[in-house]
């Protein structure tokens, strides 16, 4: 599953890449061939990050990467009562 997110990451940020620079420099396309290149680019977008945010977590989870540093619930809000006092 982790290979499959990581494919799907690339190619997101493939598409990201190749059809924002197509709906930023291509002359002489029609306006409905710039929206679609510009909806496509945004869709590679919104997928890279989803794709990139996933595999963040399963590397985390996995112990390949080192956790980030954020409190667990029962501990941050023990923490968050006694700030409160």
């Amino acid at each position: 599953m982790t290979k499959l997110i990581a494919i799907i990451n690339v190619i997101a940020w493939a598409g990201f890449w190749a059809f924002g620079y197509l709906a930023l420099t291509a002359e002489g396309l029609t306006e409905s061939q710039l929206v679609v290149a510009a909806v496509l680019a945004f869709a590679g977008l919104v997928t890279g990050i989803v794709a990139y945010m996933k595999l963040v977590r399963v590397t985390e989870q996995s112990g390949y990467a080192r956790s980030s540093k954020q409190l667990d619930a029962a501990t941050r809000n023990r923490a968050q009562e006694e700030w409160g006092m």
